[in-house]
């Protein structure tokens, strides 16, 4: 099974800020079992350096609240929240966030890491491929371990970074075998691909360009900003060509357009997205029926009829929140995060530079359902080859589970 070759993960902390000796060694309090082991879980010495105070460890958040992804960003970043008021490190330490918003603006998030970085040990969250991209050179110098809340193929090239699932190009090419395998497809077929400029939105055109060439389709692509809000012109450009197919790497306002437009110029085919286009907030415009009968997600989690417990347990923390898919991804990427800070406080070794060893030696990682099966973190590799298929519903979440996470026939040559 592969491993990661010497990563470093960075993690996000909400609302406070706690600033650690550099260099200091710290004696952990007896655990009382279950996370706790080695040195530290026995009452020895733990090293530490940046980013822990006596038994707080602070992580990083930057989230998108405000920009295009706000739904997302918000669900992810209240799982990540509920998730470590609920857990601790090793049974010792208790993990504050660090939260700040970046608006879905490269420059912003690399300006509010810079004042987190003296404080933080690692990031829970980055949302973003163009703002992970932006902060790949801090990351690495920092050795900061961080899971991204993006999927992109480009960030599994930063050291110590950790895609939660597998890359759009993987995901997606998984979307196109269910169409396959349901009929809903056809070698030779032309498919329209709407996509952002970036990072995101061309790994997932590579994966539609790589099925293409296995199964003989023409892909019509069409580049957009993440600011267009229209697809008025794209679809019609796709009905014209007649096109058997529509694939979207956008943001949920951008698919609601598609779906819609292609609605109503009488385009009924199936439409495939990678898993940030769709939020529930969609099922109550105008596109909702269109979506119900055409959109297929793929994406690395399940949906909230397979995690009953968390959704109740999300509602009554945030009662006044129309809970989207992105808890599931917040909560099971904070779970990932647990494992690898178990794992470095086990070692004796909570610095940074324990942490991204931890990191380094995570494989077969499980997350009881919430996240696909992950192999492990290799640098230039697709993290896991396999997705769920879900579809838009009227049920919490917005979706549910009709392909429980599966491998297509396309996903290993991606890898």
């Amino acid at each position: 099974m592969r491993t990661g070759k010497a990563l470093r993960t960075t993690t996000a902390v909400a609302a406070a800020v706690v600033v650690a000796t550099a260099g200091c060694s710290t004696r952990a309090p007896e655990s009382s079992g279950g996370g706790g082991g080695g040195e530290g879980g026995s009452g020895g010495e733990v090293l530490t350096d940046v980013g822990v105070e006596g038994t707080t460890i602070t992580l990083g958040v930057l989230t998108d609240l405000t920009g295009v992804f706000a739904a997302l960003g918000q669900d992810i970043t209240n799982a990540n929240t509920l998730f470590w008021q609920d857990n601790q490190v090793c049974d010792t330490y208790t993990v504050e966030l660090d939260v700040q918003d970046t608006n879905y603006v490269p420059q912003n998030g690399v300006q509010l890491y810079s004042g987190m970085e003296p404080n933080i040990l690692a990031m829970q969250q980055t949302i973003g491929s163009p703002i992970n991209t932006a902060l790949a050179p801090e990351y690495e110098s920092d050795q900061i371990v961080n899971f991204p809340s993006a999927w992109a193929r480009t960030l599994t090239e930063i050291p110590g970074t950790g895609v939660v699932g597998a890359t759009y190009d993987v995901e997606l090419a998984n979307g196109y075998s269910y169409l396959f395998e349901q009929g809903l497809l056809q070698d030779g077929a032309t498919v329209g691909h709407i996509y952002f400029e970036g990072e995101y939105g061309e790994n997932g055109l590579a994966g539609s360009e790589a099925v293409a060439e296995e199964r003989g389709l023409t892909i019509i692509p069409a580049q957009i900003k993440s600011t267009d809000q229209d697809m008025t012109a794209q679809i019609t450009q796709f009905a014209a060509a007649g096109v058997d197919a529509i694939a979207l790497t956008v943001a949920p306002t951008q698919t609601a357009s598609a779906a819609g437009v292609a609605a109503a110029q009488g385009l009924n085919v199936p439409i495939i997205g990678s898993n940030p286009v769709f939020a529930p907030g969609l099922l109550q415009g105008p596109a909702a029926q269109a979506l119900k009968d055409n959109l297929y997600v793929a994406s690395p989690v399940s949906a909230f009829d397979a995690q009953p417990e968390l959704l109740a347990q999300y509602q009554e923390a945030y009662p006044n929140v129309q809970p989207s898919l992105g808890v599931l991804v917040g909560y099971g990427m904070s779970a990932i995060m647990k494992q690898v800070l178990d794992a470095a406080c086990e070692n004796g070794d909570l610095t940074r530079e324990g942490v991204v060893t931890a990191f380094s030696e995570l494989q077969d990682v499980d997350t009881g359902g919430l996240v696909v099966p992950i192999d492990g973190f290799e640098t230039g590799v697709s993290p896991s080859t396999q997705s769920f298929i879900l579809r838009p519903a009227d049920v919490p979440g917005g979706a549910t589970v009709v392909q429980q996470a599966f491998e297509g026939e396309f996903a290993e040559g991606l890898r």
